[in-house]
């Protein structure tokens, strides 16, 4: 599942050519996606203008000068493709099929914004005023200046959870997935199965400055194009090939001085990958 720098990187490629635009026309080609489409999406849609282009953890959102907001999500395999007049590079790339656009904006420029989405894991919804069950309990946003080690410090008192699990709950941190979550964690020298509460507050500020670095080096980059994320543009992203520990299991760690090599364990499902030797 895309985390927050892909679907920050989607955010920024589709600024120019949906932000201050006119919707000329919104199609739906389904009822739904994960589910079932809000009734009035089409009428509340069509003939608004997006005054805005948020992201919120994992979520897009496009404020309408309506009064609402169009909700996104990419779920596994959703992809937005930028086609039409003036779109300059932007392609389309042969191998995402048609019978997979889900969801099509067409702007009053000639602009195409598509939802394409082979397993339809995805979502699109109205919020009105950022009000949604799937809003209302994030956590704040990492790279907001306000999240700091003592953020860190008060989720993490008293909890006797691996780090890793608390990192990944978006009610604590917002838009953290277990790619750099473990990437974060490698830079900081903190297991991943450590209990956070026993976290001393120098490593927590320590963690909060690498997480934030982990995402702007990855934004920077596109993202990680692992399966399916691919830039608005139809680029793939190349975050993977920086990766110091996230799926390289048995390779030499990267860290100067570091005799250790990575390993793999699955905590609550999920793979976590550190070094036994600086990761303490």
């Amino acid at each position: 599942m895309p985390e927050l720098p892909e679907v920050e990187t989607v955010r920024r490629g589709l600024l120019p050519h949906l932000e201050g635009q006119r919707i000329a026309r919104l199609r739906l080609n389904r009822d739904g996606l994960r589910w079932k489409f809000p009734p009035d999406l089409v009428q509340t849609a069509t003939g608004a203008t997006v005054t805005g282009l948020r992201r919120r953890s994992k979520y897009i959102l496009a404020d309408l000068d309506r009064g609402a907001s169009l909700l996104i999500h990419l779920g596994m395999s959703g992809r937005i493709l930028i086609e039409g007049a003036g779109v300059g590079k932007f392609h389309r790339d042969p191998a995402i099929l048609p019978q997979h656009d889900h969801v099509v904006i067409e702007t009053d420029s000639g602009g195409l914004i598509t939802l394409n989405d082979a397993r339809r894991f995805g979502m699109v919804d109205l919020v009105r005023d950022d009000r949604s069950p799937l809003l209302d309990l994030l956590g704040p946003e990492p790279l907001d200046a306000e999240f700091t080690g003592a953020t860190l410090a008060e989720a993490f008192a008293g909890r006797r959870a691996p780090v890793k699990a608390l990192l990944l709950d978006q009610r604590i941190v917002a838009g953290l997935g277990n790619i750099y979550v473990s990437e974060s964690l490698h830079r900081a020298g903190i297991d991943p199965r450590r209990a956070a509460g026993r976290i001393g507050r120098a490593r927590l500020d320590a963690l909060a400055s690498h997480i934030k670095d982990v995402l702007h080096e990855a934004i920077a980059a596109g993202g990680s194009s692992l399966r399916d994320h691919r830039q608005a543009s139809g680029e793939l992203g190349y975050f993977q090939h920086s990766f110091r520990v996230y799926d390289r299991e048995g390779a030499p760690c990267p860290r100067p001085g570091c005799a250790g090599a990575i390993r793999r364990v699955v905590q609550s499902g999920r793979s976590s990958f550190w070094c036994p030797a600086c990761q303490r």
